[in-house]
């Protein structure tokens, strides 16, 4: 969720072809009820700049490759409260989604220069550029590979400075879930990056605030 711009401003190795069941591997810190916190770079031409960022997992589904959560982002300077969006993803498992998104303005080029970002996605790439990886077999890569787009605003208005026009390309490490992102948007600063860490509620002290989702 960046600032509004206006217009006056080495892995282990990947099976080769698809075997049937291409589900990503099962991976428990990637569940509901798992959060994660970190930061995010909204640096510009004019500023650095990283927001501090929490990150709930509110609803995962693999066999459709589908999962939702909470985004928090903390110390936005034009905001007085800490700015929460729902956001939506899509898990790159080659049956329901590919590495080619289709949607958003991203275009297959998009889609490469953001995915090549990911040093884990290196030996992937060869047969993305064949068939966007649909031929591939991800079931026991030790990354998964998504998208997470916001939705909506859960405690403030469309009027608050922020953009969710764009999407994030996000890697997540299934051995210490960490998570990698980079924000696309057309009119935002390229490259905006997401890094996050899997946190452990209570025995770090760390409190997540609880929000209504409608």
């Amino acid at each position: 969720m960046p600032v509004r711009v206006t217009e006056s401003s080495t892995p282990s190795q990947v099976s080769g072809t698809n075997s049937g069941d291409t589900s990503p591997p099962a991976c428990t810190l990637l569940s509901v009820g798992q959060t994660f916190s970190g930061t995010q770079n909204v640096s510009s031409l004019q500023k650095e700049e990283a927001w501090r960022v929490n990150v709930r997992i509110q609803g995962c589904d693999l066999e459709h490759g589908y999962l939702c959560g909470t985004m928090e982002a903390l110390n936005v300077p034009m905001a007085d409260t800490p700015v929460v969006t729902f956001w939506e993803g899509e898990i790159v498992d080659t049956k329901n989604y590919t590495f080619y998104t289709g949607k958003w303005e991203a275009s297959p080029e998009d889609d490469k220069r953001h995915w090549t970002k990911f040093p884990s996605f290196s030996p992937l790439l060869s047969q993305v550029e064949v068939d966007g990886g649909k031929s591939l077999d991800l079931s026991n890569y030790p990354y998964i590979f998504m998208r997470w787009k916001e939705q909506y605003f859960v405690n403030v208005g469309t009027d608050c400075g922020l953009t969710i026009a764009g999407f994030y390309y996000v890697c997540f490490s299934c051995s210490d879930g960490s998570i990698s992102g980079f924000y696309y948007d057309p009119n935002s600063s390229p490259f905006q990056k997401l890094e996050l860490k899997s946190t452990n509620e209570g025995r770090s002290g760390y409190s997540f605030s609880s929000y209504e989702l409608q």
